[in-house]
């Protein structure tokens, strides 16, 4: 179903429901009944947009030794960090700019406002006015929570709890989390199901899921994070298979080892509470070259999934609207073919 078909039915539904509590009974079980029908027919596979899509909006051009300029800024003065033309306040009106009502931040971009509630308070009222919702904050630089060392990775598992916060003050469902860590495969797993079983306990009190993208390192492989999952076995702990993110080590010239991708979200999908797909470069019939999106919306149908998969473009072939048009193009025609 396309997205402007979605809007629709929406706004179909919000405008029946409004009806129905001033009207008299029996037309109030009429409208009810129309209400029903109509959400019935809102799909279960829907679209948000992931805010690192625009990172180099906010972040601005990347020079030689950027990234170890990147991490100390971060954390010394994290605000320093956003050269680029856009503020990422404005990111909800950006995503509503393209249909998308569900976005996905990126908590690099507001490192420095994790205690500044009045900034909340703003960006909130900014997500109402945009008719957009927060679906979850994509977390990073926090600390290892597959830390081999306890206290470390209890002092890791601890800097989320205020994201979490936030998260629920947003109404997101989620945050999403790294399961990264030093040692072997069976080492690191091990840490990784204590730390995410801490933190999946505080974030069980806040009703927010805490799920893990296959982000580099053993998360990459699909395998080693489903085992992960099945030890740590509670409900609000789970998965964002990432389209793109299978590369297990890289290299000077690119990926040295990549673990297969389908084989992978196949593998990642029963424990997912959300998608995302990753999206680098397209062809002239504006498919991406590597990736099959309709043969991982197939997968992602057949492991029932309901929620939203998550457009998030890292190419720089396309501007980054036109990279995240031509992802919410492909992606809408990836969904209609598993109808």
């Amino acid at each position: 179903m396309k997205q402007s078909t979605i809007i629709t039915l929406l706004s179909i539904i919000f405008i029946i429901s409004c009806r129905t509590k001033s009207a008299p009974d029996s037309e109030s079980n009429e409208m009810t009944e129309t209400t029903q029908e109509a959400a019935s027919k809102t799909p279960d596979i829907q679209i948000s947009l992931a805010q690192w899509s625009f990172h180099r909006a906010f972040l601005g051009p990347k020079k030689e030794g950027y990234w170890e300029w990147f991490v100390k800024t971060l954390q010394e003065s994290p605000d320093d960090i956003l050269l680029g033309d856009a503020d990422p306040r404005d990111f909800p009106k950006m995503a509503a700019e393209f249909g998308v009502n569900s976005i996905e931040l990126v908590n690099t971009f507001y490192y420095g406002k994790v205690d500044d509630q009045a900034f909340w308070d703003d960006f909130k009222k900014r997500c109402e006015e945009a008719g957009v919702s927060v679906g979850l904050i994509m977390c990073d630089a926090l600390g290892n929570l597959g830390d081999a060392d306890a206290e470390t990775r209890k002092h890791a598992v601890e800097n989320h709890f205020k994201w979490v916060d936030i998260a629920k003050f947003l109404g997101a469902h989620s945050i999403r989390v790294n399961a990264a860590g030093e040692g072997t495969a069976e080492e690191v797993a091990a840490n990784a199901v204590d730390g995410l079983t801490q933190l999946g306990k505080y974030g069980a009190t806040q009703g927010i899921n805490v799920i893990v993208e296959n982000h580099g390192g053993y998360s990459s492989n699909g395998t080693w994070l489903a085992g992960v999952m099945a030890q740590v076995n509670m409900d609000n702990v789970g998965t964002l298979p990432d389209f793109g993110n299978f590369c297990i080590e890289r290299g000077p010239d690119g990926c040295l080892d990549e673990y297969d991708r389908y084989k992978g979200m196949a593998e990642l999908m029963p424990y997912a509470k959300g998608v995302s797909a990753k999206s680098h470069h397209f062809d002239e019939q504006g498919n991406e070259i590597h990736t099959d999106f309709y043969r991982m919306l197939k997968i992602v149908k057949d492991s029932d999934f309901k929620g939203h998969i998550g457009i998030e473009y890292e190419g720089d072939g396309l501007s980054e609207e036109d990279g995240i048009a031509a992802t919410l193009s492909l992606l809408n025609k990836a969904i209609d073919s598993i109808h």
